[in-house]
């Protein structure tokens, strides 16, 4: 099948006195990464909207894109910057220009790589948004557990807040995977990586409570192997349960932006903040790697320091 980035013009440039048109030096670099690395369309559309985007700035100061300097390209990056563009933008667009100005070079096209010197912005990794002890509280407490749905509402938030599971898997959860007799979840999570979850006692208790009475009026006569059901009797979807949090938080006065797994960010925060070992944290998360754990130092060490600040005495 013909892949719409491939183009005739498949020769280096030669060494006429005239400047190729960028556009197709730029579809020659497509093409040829295209076929050395298999990079997808939207990958490729993305090369190609920051390779025209620096060649319209440069046409506009009269600078040819093959020969284009070390200051051109800075020019270019801060202009982008003073126009708002955040770091990760910046990144991403500078790496295009360093592959692009390496494929030239590799070819014979130019003799310096203009981009070798410019240092890549520092990005660091968005802290993930975490709520208090009181604030988890609140949210736990915003069901009303006299209704059968609410009684279920507040066993999942036990649970994520106990765990730290995944939203998806904690609507994946099925009865077979709990087992209140040793007090832990079975949870296989990415790369069907098996772990086992303490639930601890408050969990347990309203895991109980619910799977005795609220789950059956839930049900009526129907089964399911869901342990949190809808009133259908299927699993509830990611985004139903995003839905819940959002009008508990809200109901609990809880006023930070939230996100899926803003309640799996407090059960990692608050193990830490409270002793837990990181390489602990990382296992109870499920995360294959300990650097996906590490953020949640990050987010620690910040309370830490606000508590100094706030309770010591030369704080």
């Amino acid at each position: 099948m013909a892949h719409n980035f491939l183009h005739a013009s498949a020769n280096p440039r030669s060494g006429s006195e005239t400047p190729e048109d960028p556009k197709q030096v730029i579809d020659r670099f497509l093409d040829a990464i295209w076929m050395e690395r298999g990079l997808s369309e939207n990958t490729l559309g993305a090369y190609r909207a920051d390779l025209m985007a620096l060649n319209q700035r440069l046409t506009g100061k009269s600078v040819d894109l093959v020969a284009a300097s070390k200051s051109d390209i800075l020019d270019y990056i801060s202009w982008r910057v003073e126009g708002g563009a955040k770091p990760r933008s910046t990144a991403r667009q500078l790496s295009s220009f360093r592959r692009f100005f390496r494929y030239l070079l590799r070819e014979g096209v130019i003799s310096d790589d203009p981009t070798a010197q410019i240092a890549m912005p520092k990005i660091g990794r968005a802290l993930p948004t975490s709520l208090t002890e009181e604030e988890v509280d609140a949210l736990l407490g915003a069901p009303n557990v006299s209704e059968s749905l609410g009684h279920r509402d507040r066993a999942m938030l036990e649970l994520l807040y106990a765990t730290g599971v995944r939203v998806s898997e904690l609507i994946n959860l099925k009865m077979t995977q709990v087992n209140l007799n040793q007090g832990v979840l079975r949870i296989v999570g990415k790369g069907d990586r098996e772990r086992l979850i303490p639930l601890g006692d408050e969990a347990q208790d309203w895991l109980k409570e619910f799977i005795d009475g609220p789950r059956v009026e839930i049900l009526l006569e129907r089964q399911s192997e869901y342990l949190f059901p809808t009133r259908r009797g299927d699993r509830m979807t990611r985004q139903a349960f995003w839905h819940i949090i959002k009008r508990y938080a809200k109901k609990a006065g809880v006023r930070k932006k939230l996100s899926p797994h803003t309640v799996r960010h407090a059960f990692a925060t608050h193990l830490l903040n409270n002793g837990a070992d990181l390489r602990v944290v990382q296992l109870l998360l499920g995360h294959s790697d300990v650097s996906k754990t590490q953020i949640y130092t990050h987010v620690a060490r910040e309370r830490l320091k606000d508590l100094h600040a706030r309770h010591h005495p030369r704080g």
